[in-house]
This record gives structure tokens, C-alpha cells and sequence, in this order.
């Protein structure tokens, strides 16, 4: 499914007559102005799967908040949004070929940072809680406790389940939900499980941060079953060979003047990988 076709970046020319128009101080960021145009990128066609490749500082986180800015999709992190990010955007033009849905979103390494770290925090604060129903299952089972009033109702109650249970029952039917702890990986492979529904457009900003190889070659099928099966649209920025070889992606090289569209196995960080796996080839065998 394809919901944004294509979008247009302003020129040298455009930026150059904005920054002119504008009463500026010392302190003023034009950003995100003369970042696309150092390479010439004035345009991007979107196939179901399009992947944004290139170097730090070439572009590609920027390409994916001006789109998410433009097409009003959610977030949930902010992002360095200048004064002038705006005007930029609204300089910008899409060809949207069928509404983009609601559930549309932009997914940053940043979202899946704070996602790992709530589930971190949550997996704590049950390990603590888990300490003190230890404590409290032995001080009840091995209490000489006698009830006195109603108010002793609770007291009786928890001193009867110890009694009758093992500790770990004790423990498990006392928390309210007993969750497992996951793996940073499996934390964040389950964010964007969580996150990806049906029918959607979705930027992902580096995706295969805080994922194993094996990770991020699960992603790979969920991501492609998402556009062939499930009306997804995706805009990738992405380093990973894994996620550079997605079928049928169409890949921007934002590293090259002008940026280009390239084959996987012509990039620069591809073709490092490959030389040095062919090198030790003979380790392999």
C-alpha cells in the first residue's frame, strides 16, 4: 500500500530567498534549511518499503520529522524542532495517493529507549514488591495471630492463604499481574509490534538500534508481512544490511551529491561488511 507517493523538499534557491526574508539574530537555527539541499534533495518517490541510507548528519533523521510534521502523524518523543522548522515544512509539498490512516505514527530510538526503560522500571518495582510478600508470607504462616475485630478481616484472610499455599502461589496470586522480564531485544522488538498496526504509514528512525542481528531479522519479516499482507506503507532510516535488504524496497542514497537511488549491495557500509566476511571467508568453512 503506498498513502504518501512522493514529497518535495525546497531548493537552495527557495531557502536562500526565506533566510533573506527573515529579521534574524545571532542565536536563530535556520534548521532544518540547508541540510537537504547540500545534496540535492528536492524530491523522494515512495514505494511500499523506502529506506532512507546514509552517514551521520546526512539527513535521513531530518527527512522523517519533516514528513511526520507534514503529514501530521503521531509521535511520542519530541525532537529538536526549531523556530524555523515550520516555515521549512511548509515549504514542503506531498502527493498523499490514499488518506493516510489515523494510527499513522513516527517510531524514534527514543521512543524505544523510554519503552525499555518503563518496562526496566515496572520488572524493578515488582522485584521489590516481590521481597516483601516473601516477608509477609512467612511472618503470617508462621504467626500466632488471633483475630480481635472486623478490622483484623485482612490480617486473617492473608494469614489463612499463607497456610494453605506454597510461597511462590502466595507470591504470584498476590501480585496483580505477574509480568515477565524481557531482554532489552525483546523489549523493543515488542514495542514496534505494539506500535505497528493495519493500514499505516510508519517512519522508523533506526529501527535496528537495540536489536540483535536475530532481532532484527525477525523485524525484516514482520515489517515486509506488514506491506505485502496488511496495508502498511514504511519509511525507513536505517544503517542495518538486514533492514537495507527488505524486497522490493526502494533505497535513497543520502550520502551521494546528488542523492540517488541504489542497490542494497552497492552501499558503502554493505559492501564493508561483505569485504571483510569474504577476507575470512575460510573461517567459515
Amino acid at each position: 500500500m503506498v498513502y504518501l507517493k512522493s514529497m518535495t523538499f525546497p531548493n537552495a534557491d527557495r531557502e536562500h530567498d526565506f533566510i533573506m526574508s527573515v529579521k534574524r539574530t545571532c542565536y536563530d537555527s535556520f534548521y532544518p534549511f540547508r541540510i537537504l539541499s547540500r545534496n540535492d534533495l528536492y524530491r523522494l518517490d515512495f514505494n511500499p518499503v523506502t529506506i532512507l541510507y546514509g552517514g551521520n548528519g546526512s539527513g535521513k533523521s531530518t527527512v522523517l520529522n519533516v514528513i511526520a510534521e507534514k503529514v501530521n502523524v503521531r509521535r511520542d518523543s519530541i525532537y529538536n524542532k526549531t523556530n524555523f522548522f515550520p516555515d521549512y515544512v511548509t515549504l514542503c509539498q506531498t502527493n498523499i495517493e490514499h488518506t493516510i490512516p489515523e494510527n499513522s505514527r513516527i517510531i524514534t530510538s527514543d521512543d524505544v529507549f523510554d519503552y525499555m526503560l518503563n518496562i526496566r522500571n515496572l520488572n524493578e518495582g515488582i522485584d521489590v514488591k516481590r521481597e516483601k510478600l516473601f516477608d509477609e508470607y512467612l511472618d503470617s504462616k508462621y504467626s500466632k495471630f488471633q483475630m480481635k475485630s472486623i478490622a483484623d478481616y485482612d490480617q486473617l484472610k492473608k494469614v489463612n492463604d499463607s497456610r494453605r499455599k506454597t510461597q511462590s502461589a502466595f507470591v504470584r496470586d498476590s501480585l496483580m499481574q505477574n509480568i515477565r522480564e524481557l531482554s532489552n531485544g525483546e523489549s523493543a522488538f515488542g514495542y514496534f509490534t505494539e506500535k505497528i498496526d493495519e493500514d499505516g504509514l510508519y517512519l522508523l528512525d533506526e529501527p535496528e538500534n537495540s536489536l540483535s542481528p536475530k532481532r532484527q531479522l525477525e523485524l525484516v519479516n514482520y515489517l515486509e508481512d506488514s506491506a505485502r499482507f496488511f496495508g502498511c506503507q514504511f519509511i525507513i532510516a536505517t544503517h542495518s544490511p538486514f533492514l537495507l535488504a527488505m524486497r522490493e524496497a526502494r533505497i535513497y542514497n543520502l550520502d551521494k551529491e546528488p542523492v540517488e537511488v541504489e542497490r542494497w549491495t552497492e552501499l558503502e557500509n554493505v559492501r564493508i561488511y561483505y569485504d571483510f566476511f569474504k577476507k575470512h571467508e575460510d573461517k567459515f568453512l
